[in-house]
């Protein structure tokens, strides 16, 4: 947990309600609650509407699908309380701005907003996907295709008159392939088979026996079978795949180019329904594996992107996607653009 406390006004870690604070020359600033959350983790910002950062601090993952939406809305809950004190009592803010994990359809995200409004975190709310906040946390402007490869993949893409591409990022049920958690599936896959003979030889097979201090590799997958090894845990065979992919292994190569195959469809499709393929667009890659920037991975995607979509600009997000919320807040707001700079100045200097 990392908390910045709000500065000599003694607001953070006072159990306060922070809803406005005072400008500087008087006069009452609105205030910002955004939330980035994700499966692991759920990261939340203050920000008053002059871009200063009053507080941070982060909170247990976000799961409204596996675990409820009232568990995880007490999530957000516990993660203000860690930044402002355990006393800090709602409204939390003028306005809530979250883009979040399991908000893939647009009545999970009514839902979601109608809890919010309900338990007064905010006199308004907005709740998106997290991949809004990625693209405009990246983008130069609130416009442009993000595509995000983390756990799993989803991308977005906003026109520069608002019209909104989407997909419904379920799975293999909709549609998708890719992300760590497939990455780490494929790789034990491969290396199972290649050990009891089914497959072709590759350099996964002792890969995956190395990475988990195992004599076989059959002995992973009894592991995940019956629970002692967490599913969730084969996210770690990423790294393990990128090396033997890089070592010259054919297996591990042909399932990073599948990979980049889907960031870059993902992405033309998306830039297609918006009548943006062939016109200069800000394409925002982030996610814990494309933000690895594995030069093998790397080097396919832009070959990709400069056959199929040449006119796109490839950006790998550098402001966590906290960030990108509380842009959206800001604009919701009306904010200056000064605002805006001074909070993106903010999360790019070391603490």
């Amino acid at each position: 947990m990392r908390t910045v406390p709000a500065g000599d006004d003694g607001r953070t870690g006072s159990g306060r309600r922070m809803g406005t604070v005072s400008a500087a020359g008087g006069g009452r600033l609105r205030t910002v609650l955004a939330v980035d959350g994700g499966n692991s983790k759920t990261d939340v910002a203050l920000v008053a509407e002059d871009g200063t950062v009053l507080a941070t601090g982060r909170g247990d993952g976000f799961r409204p699908q596996s675990e409820g939406v009232g568990a995880a809305i007490d999530v957000l809950r516990d993660a203000v309380r860690h930044a402002l004190g355990p006393q800090a009592a709602p409204p939390f803010a003028d306005h809530v701005a979250a883009y979040v994990a399991g908000a893939d359809l647009p009545v999970e995200e009514e839902t979601l907003r109608d809890e919010i409004l309900a338990r007064g975190y905010g006199r308004e709310a907005v709740v998106g996907n997290d991949t809004f906040a990625l693209l405009r946390a990246g983008a130069s402007g609130p416009s442009g295709v993000a595509v995000v490869c983390g756990a799993g993949v989803n991308a977005v893409g906003v026109s520069p008159t608002g019209e909104v591409a989407r997909f419904p990022a379920l799975g293999r049920i909709s549609g998708d392939w890719g992300g760590g958690l497939v990455l780490g599936e494929e790789a034990l896959w491969h290396a199972v088979r290649a050990e009891d003979g089914r497959g072709p030889a590759t350099a996964l097979e002792r890969a995956v026996r190395e990475h988990f201090g195992t004599r076989t590799v059959e002995e992973v997958t009894l592991g995940v079978h019956f629970g002692d090894l967490p599913h969730a845990r084969l996210h770690e065979l990423v790294p393990v795949l990128m090396s033997a992919a890089a070592a010259g292994d054919a297996v591990a190569r042909s399932l990073l180019a599948r990979m980049a195959d889907e960031v870059v469809v993902l992405a033309v499709v998306a830039l297609r329904r918006l009548g943006l393929l062939d016109s200069p667009a800000e394409v925002v890659l982030g996610g814990g594996v494309l933000t690895a920037r594995d030069p093998l991975l790397d080097g396919m995607i832009r070959r990709r992107f400069a056959e199929r979509a040449p006119r796109a600009e490839l950006v790998v997000a550098a402001l966590p996607p906290v960030v990108g919320a509380a842009l959206l807040g800001l604009d919701a707001l009306g904010a200056s653009e000064e605002a805006k700079a001074r909070l993106r100045d903010r999360f790019r200097v070391p603490v």
